[in-house]
């Protein structure tokens, strides 16, 4: 169904990785289709570098960092892009999620006030761009007990380690270039016990939003290791306070408002943010003290591992006015499974990174208004 907004001459699938695995390029390829069709254009991959005059909507791999340059492009505004653009490349990572430790060094358009006004919503913890300021963090987080180190640039957990002394603390800091650490950061934080995680999110493409709250699965690779396996969704037609008209447990509906709050803070702080795909983990569990705590963990504002799902709610959305919530989900399951009849597949193959794998998503439970 094409837009009802400005229409677009083409999509382009827009890496900017050096190394895609080849799984993660076809899902890539497969979601260009979908948004394509929803758009009511074609997928190009240009031969010269795309500038304004194109007219391209596009579909990064990356949250893209510095708004001129890609204004140049043709990205202006959310309906430009599948992810998100911000300003300055801390932005792009969970390093926003906590305030600075008090005389800490800090990179280029760095602010506290999104600290500050997102704060109901975040866990206790500190952002850090040097190895002295993570060492004067982890002092005061220690006081109160275990810390969680997390590297920003790291996905679906990996790279974090919990430290319940400082002297543990030196040897991880080692092998932390700084200058990487300058630009991008680093993550201290409360670390929780009997952790649930949540997810929220919004989409919009082609003149539809739709929003959600879901939760992650793990599965294990051909390695043993645990790994994400896929996400369930339930998406509503519209924005955040439609989702909040559904019937919801309060660890759920305290969750969305957490990441309303966090996003609006980010509105509000980050000077030339857009996004048209925000997704957000939402951290659930007990601290040292045993009392419950709540916070986003941070921020998505590019494709991600929900994507699938989210493709085929806003393509249900689109073919039916009529509908106002699916329950929608994808998997990542290794080896070679017998697929649901229902599945929609996005990747199905002997990967030569990770092996035998296949990526699908479905959609079920329609609700339609009376």
């Amino acid at each position: 169904m094409p837009s009802a907004c400005d229409p677009k001459n083409a999509v382009v699938l827009l890496d900017t990785r050096e190394h895609t695995p080849e799984h993660e390029h076809a899902v890539h390829l497969k979601l260009a289709a979908g948004l394509a069709q929803l758009l009511g254009c074609a997928v190009v991959q240009p031969a010269q570098p795309p500038s304004s005059a194109d007219n391209y909507y596009y579909l990064p791999t990356e949250t893209l960092i510095g708004p001129d340059r890609h204004a140049a492009m043709g990205i202006r505004t959310e309906q430009d892009m599948f992810g998100g653009l911000v300003s300055h490349p801390y932005m792009a990572t969970k390093a926003i999620s906590h305030p600075l430790p008090a005389n800490a060094s800090f990179p280029p358009g760095w602010t506290d006030a999104f600290a500050q006004q997102a704060s109901d919503a975040l866990l206790r913890g500190y952002t850090v761009f040097s190895k002295a300021d993570a060492r004067r963090a982890a002092q005061l987080l220690l006081l109160e007990g275990p810390l969680r180190l997390k590297p920003v640039l790291a996905c679906a957990g990996r790279g974090q380690q919990v430290i319940t002394q400082l002297d543990e603390l030196d040897p991880l800091l080692a092998n932390i270039d700084d200058h990487e650490l300058a630009l991008w950061g680093l993550v201290l934080e409360e670390d929780l016990s009997d952790v649930q995680t949540f997810s929220v999110g919004q989409v919009s493409v082609a003149g539809l939003t739709c929003s959600y709250h879901g939760t992650q699965q793990l599965t294990h690779d051909h390695q043993g290791i645990e790994v994400y396996g896929g996400s369930e969704l339930v998406v509503v037609r519209g924005g955040y306070q439609d989702l909040l008209q559904l019937a919801l447990e309060d660890h759920l509906r305290l969750a969305i408002n957490q990441a309303i709050t966090y996003e609006q803070a980010a509105e509000q702080h980050f000077p030339g943010f857009i996004a048209s795909r925000r997704n957000y983990d939402i951290a659930r569990g007990n601290n040292p003290q045993g009392h419950l705590r709540s916070g986003v963990l941070e921020q998505s504002w590019r494709l991600g591992g929900a994507s699938s799902a989210e493709l085929l709610a806003l393509q249900a959305f689109a073919a039916d006015p009529a509908l106002q919530r699916v329950r929608a989900s994808t998997h990542e399951v290794f080896g070679t499974p017998d697929l649901p009849a229902d599945a929609t597949l996005f990747y199905q193959g002997n990967d030569s990174e990770l092996g035998q794998l296949s990526k699908f998503a479905r959609i079920r439970e329609h609700d339609h208004s009376e």
